[in-house]
């Protein structure tokens, strides 16, 4: 909080970055608090029918569509064809993305974990997040090599979906919640829900400290810090530093390509050549690794383990199919599925069917 305070007093710095390190401390104490990771609750889902974690994901994307709703209004108060929100994460649709997106979802299986669950966990002492994003890096920059012609082939005329603008915002509205209402009978039809008892303690500080809260109450405050960082900052999203880097550090090599076409007009986790050493994203995935520790640690989840070698070639192959993947869709679990959800983007949709798909393969072949 005191860092938070002291950067908004520098007036050379960005002003922005003291609400991306609030945010992100906040962040990552939910996470760690809610176990609020999208490969983790699937491989439930998949291993042992339970369900709870996954509706507690599509309750946080019912409320964040609510409230992103409520913003869109005032910043467009007719949705028409050919205007978008500022900001918001949409994307275009196109064989790329579904590519990517099952890339990215196969890359979590191997990996264990999605890019914003390694982040949360590295403030547990899971060091094997390390390897994980070492990965992550390259396979950005495999993704960047292999732009251009996918650019040219597909992406420049793929369509660009927001759904408001085809169906106004009420018709939106009830696409999206009538969506995930379906979503989440399904679920409840196919698996069970958790029958351990949450009311096992009723010591305040021990169910807000020790114990782990509920998936929906991660998927509750989420989607609320979700609203507001998009009406004050942007939206949430844990990629984009990660392949700032990957685009500086590769634009030091010969062969890689000087212009990427298209690539900086397309919403998303957008990455840039790096000029300065803070930026907006850099401090909130910092600071939600820091808040993952510090909600960890008074809880005694603060572990600190390496990986064993004989796991470091898969973690490794994860990190670079994550980062490949996401490059080309542009985003992650959290900045295309979550955020772009909850903005009504069709590209949002399309990368959870296709992620979804893609840890299904990687779940399967390693089972």
């Amino acid at each position: 909080m005191f860092s938070a305070w002291y950067i908004s007093q520098q007036p050379e710095l960005d002003p922005g970055l003291s609400l991306s390190l609030l945010f992100g401390l906040i962040f990552g104490a939910i996470l760690q608090r809610s176990r609020f990771c999208f490969y983790c609750v699937s491989r439930d889902f998949l291993s042992e029918r339970k369900v709870d974690g996954l509706l507690g994901i599509l309750l946080a994307l019912a409320v964040g569509t609510l409230g992103y709703h409520a913003i869109f209004g005032a910043f467009l108060p007719e949705a028409t064809p050919g205007r978008l929100p500022p900001g918001a994460h949409i994307g275009p649709v196109s064989w790329v993305l579904l590519a990517g997106a099952l890339m990215f979802g196969f890359g979590m299986a191997l990996a264990k974990s999605c890019v914003s669950a390694v982040l949360y966990r590295l403030g547990e002492g899971h060091f094997a997040g390390l390897v994980v994003l070492a990965g992550v890096v390259p396979g950005f920059v495999l993704g960047f090599l292999s732009w251009n012609p996918l650019y040219l082939w597909q992406i420049q005329s793929a369509p660009v979906v927001w759904l408001p603008a085809h169906f106004g915002y009420g018709g939106s509205l009830l696409i999206q919640l009538l969506a995930l209402a379906v979503l989440a009978a399904v679920l409840l039809h196919f698996g069970r829900r958790d029958e351990q008892s949450a009311a096992a303690s009723s010591n305040l500080p021990s169910l807000l400290f020790a114990r782990r809260w509920p998936t929906y109450i991660g998927g509750i405050l989420i989607a609320m810090l979700g609203t507001i960082s998009f009406l004050r900052l942007s939206p949430l999203g844990v990629t984009a530093e990660i392949g700032s880097v990957a685009r500086t550090l590769g634009s030091q090599l010969s062969w890689f390509p000087e212009r990427l076409e298209g690539l900086d007009s397309f919403r998303g986790c957008a990455t840039v050549i790096k000029e300065t050493l803070l930026s907006r994203n850099g401090v909130f995935i910092a600071a939600l690794i820091v808040g993952a520790w510090a909600a960890a640690l008074p809880a005694g989840q603060f572990k600190p383990a390496l990986p064993a070698w004989r796991e470091l070639p898969r973690l490794f192959v994860g990190g670079v199919l994550m980062g490949w993947g996401g490059m080309l869709a542009l985003g992650c679990t959290v900045g295309t599925l979550l955020s772009g959800i909850m903005a009504a983007a069709l590209s949002g949709w399309v990368f959870l069917l296709f992620a979804g798909l893609g840890l299904w393969l990687g779940w399967r072949s390693w089972r």
